[in-house]
């Protein structure tokens, strides 16, 4: 039986991993998908200390080598139940295989919600306007979206970028109409309300919007350099048990210490609720979680 099974090979279960290999805790690492998580998919990250212009892949490699270094063991598997058993917890994988430790950290991430149109895949897409902002300082985005993230992405984005098109399906926003105001009085902001994009087009890089009126079905094209997706994520926690609290839209219930409220089992990364999402409070999450660890398991 481990000290710990982490499930997520992302920013914050590696760093867990790190802490506790350290501390000289057992620990077995599982990811189901990409080593490194979504950060992976970051062509250069700019807001990670120390890590100034690397690519996201570069970044990840460098978190698990060190994970790997200080003998924390790697497994590739989908857990798709969660079960208390005596002296600790049962992970039982989507293949039948199953594993055991003390303690759970659970940094399994989110999944963003997708346009789902062709061209998604273009270099200049984002879903995170904090990491990439400051990459189309001087051009022109777009956001698409209707919500909170939506128009907060969009008011940042405002101090970069020459233009920026809100753009979203209907006419009336879910977002805070105090943030909305606050828009609407940008100079360098356009608003588009009922449209939605059917394709992203560039030849190797974002250089067009191909708009749909949701009311004359009629499209139109929209030059950017830039697309922004903000309609929304889900964290991955639905296979978990009911005893795991978690709030309305699926995040776990944790504080900065990763404690949720099954004893035991420590919730970081993006999948616990939190005002930000990024690689640095993810790793943070990671490490205040191994030292809840440590004292669940008696150790100074």
């Amino acid at each position: 039986m481990y000290d710990v099974i982490i499930v997520g090979g992302g920013p914050a279960g590696l760093t867990a991993a790190i802490y506790a290999r350290r501390s000289a805790l057992s620990a077995l690492v599982l990811e189901r998908e990409d080593w490194g998580g979504a950060i992976v998919n970051a062509a250069q990250v700019d807001n990670y200390p120390g890590a100034f212009q690397e690519s996201g892949f570069d970044l990840a490699e460098s978190f698990r080598a060190q994970a790997e270094a200080l003998g924390a063991e790697m497994q590739e598997g989908s857990a798709v139940q969660l079960s208390k058993i005596n002296g600790g917890f049962l992970l039982t994988l989507e293949d039948g295989s199953a594993v055991q430790g003390k303690t759970v950290v659970l940094a399994m991430g989110t999944q963003r919600t997708t346009l789902d149109v062709p061209g998604e895949d273009l270099p200049g897409v984002s879903y995170c306007a904090t990491c990439d902002g400051t990459f189309f300082r001087g051009r022109t985005v777009c956001v698409v979206g209707g919500g909170d993230g939506a128009v907060d992405a969009a008011r940042l984005l405002a101090r970069l970028a020459t233009k920026v098109c809100l753009i979203h399906r209907r006419e009336t926003f879910r977002a805070a109409q105090s943030s909305l105001r606050q828009l609407e009085d940008c100079p360098n902001v356009e608003i588009i309300p009922n449209a939605a994009v059917r394709e992203i087009a560039g030849s190797d890089r974002v250089s067009t919007v191909i708009l749909e009126d949701v009311h004359s079905r009629v499209h139109r094209e929209l030059p950017v350099d830039g697309v922004f997706v903000s309609i929304g994520s889900q964290p991955n926690t639905s296979w978990l048990p009911k005893a795991i609290g978690r709030d309305a839209a699926g995040y776990l219930v944790a504080s900065e210490d990763g404690a949720t409220s099954l004893p035991g089992v420590f919730a970081a990364g993006d999948l616990r609720t939190k005002a930000l999402r990024q690689v640095v409070t993810a790793a943070a999450d990671g490490a205040a979680c191994i030292r809840s660890v440590e004292a669940y398991l008696g150790q100074p």
